[in-house]
């Protein structure tokens, strides 16, 4: 009998999707738990696959409407399946077909971008199990290098005109503009950091750490580290450590606001904020005061591949407690970072740059970074935002601390 494809349950707070793309279009033979249609959310791109093998008898919604948990996408009917009368297609759609047919394994960030850039996917040899888009940016053909110009004939000299031509502006070239509608990931950030400034009442403090101890054991131990652990050590690990221990000290940047009451909570979720192809996602360590440094940096490296990958799952961006990002990854020297409600508190980190430092009274050269603290000053007061970050500073700049405080 026929079954209904359904909108699935995504999670707390995900009520509605976008429909990316069908995989499969009407008439097409299914599998059970193959994928037919890619949603798309303000946190993850989801897959919903076939409920029953048979034929997909019919599309409820087409892509790019939007659709709420328990919808009906389509119906899946028993039968072997016969593949519609085919459509004419613009000859930009071959290449998706030819992929489609083919089934290829890919990530739905992949997927798109082979789209966007008219790429045939049965082309593109993964270097892992799927495609993801880094491998699709190397398959992409090299642009031809255009010739070289030909050297322009030598021109006769023309006598110069006894009254010279007026100034004539120069024509503008034609300027053209693009409308692109947001991806429901990005409009759902754009409608949240606007709610978030009108219903919180956030300031910054900012502070300057000194690198010099950090960088020279990372230097002593980097090769050690990795030969052990698989893994880089990075700054990750450091302030992660360094914020669990100033949590615990300031409890209240720890926690949310619900009504007329706080919510201590007296556990150390972690989020780690990441780029991704739709914009910053932000993944959650769990009981990151029970993690070593190493399973720290392993954590936020496997969140760094699998956001650039576009496998995040709504569990790794479920919860936290407090939110780390590092604006210095991109340049960033300074900056005010919004709270990610309903937590309270969210530090900043930035790019390290050798600046002037008073060091027992002579002036040196030192690997400096600002920080900064965004916090809810509806139940976190000045002061303790302001001792948290010195906390934070004091215990990076004397790392040893962090084996104590950890």
């Amino acid at each position: 009998m026929p079954s209904n494809i359904v909108v699935p349950e995504m999670g707390e707070s995900i009520v509605d999707a976008r429909i990316a793309k069908w995989l499969k279009q009407e008439g097409d033979a299914v599998t059970v738990g193959e994928p037919l249609v890619e949603l798309e959310t303000d946190k993850v791109d989801v897959e919903v696959a076939a409920p029953q093998s048979g034929v997909l008898s019919s599309i409820a919604h087409a892509a790019g409407a939007d659709v709420k948990i328990g919808d009906v996408l389509g119906v899946v009917s028993e039968g072997k399946g016969q593949k519609a009368e085919a459509k004419s297609k613009d000859k930009e759609e071959a290449p998706r077909k030819k992929a489609e047919a083919a089934e290829v394994a890919a990530t739905p960030a992949a997927r798109r971008l082979a789209r966007q850039e008219n790429v045939d996917l049965s082309t593109v040899k993964p270097e892992g199990p799927r495609v993801t888009p880094d491998d699709i940016k190397s398959a992409k053909p090299a642009a031809e290098k255009p010739e070289a110009p030909k050297p322009a004939a030598p021109k006769a000299i023309e006598p110069k005109p006894s009254n010279p031509p007026t100034f004539q502006p120069p024509v503008s070239a034609e300027r053209s503009e693009e409308r692109v509608r947001m991806s429901r990931r990005r409009a759902t950030i754009a409608k949240r950091l606007l709610e978030v400034q009108s219903t919180a009442a956030m300031l910054t403090t900012f502070n300057e750490v000194d690198m010099t101890a950090v960088m020279q054991l990372r230097e002593r131990r980097k090769q050690a580290f990795k030969d052990r652990y698989g893994v880089s050590l990075g700054l990750s690990s450091f302030f992660v450590k360094a914020a669990i221990a100033a949590l615990r000290e300031f409890p209240r940047l720890n926690a949310e606001i619900q009504g007329d009451e706080m919510v201590l909570k007296h556990y150390y979720d972690i989020g780690i904020a990441v780029g991704s192809e739709e914009g910053l996602v932000v993944p959650v360590l769990r009981d990151a005061d029970r993690l070593s440094f190493a399973g720290i940096e392993q954590g936020v490296r496997e969140f760094a591949g699998r956001a650039k990958e576009g496998t995040l799952t709504l569990d790794d961006l479920r919860g936290g407690t407090f939110t780390i990002t590092n604006g210095g990854v991109f340049g960033s020297l300074m900056s005010t970072p919004i709270l990610n409600p309903p937590q309270v508190g969210i530090l900043g980190l930035h790019a390290i740059k050798d600046r002037p430092a008073a060091v027992d009274g002579r002036v040196e050269l030192r690997p400096m970074m600002y920080t900064a603290l965004t916090y809810d000053h509806r139940i976190v007061d000045g002061s303790e935002a302001v001792r948290f970050l010195v906390k934070v500073k004091e215990l990076v700049e004397d790392p040893g601390q962090l084996l104590v405080e950890g």
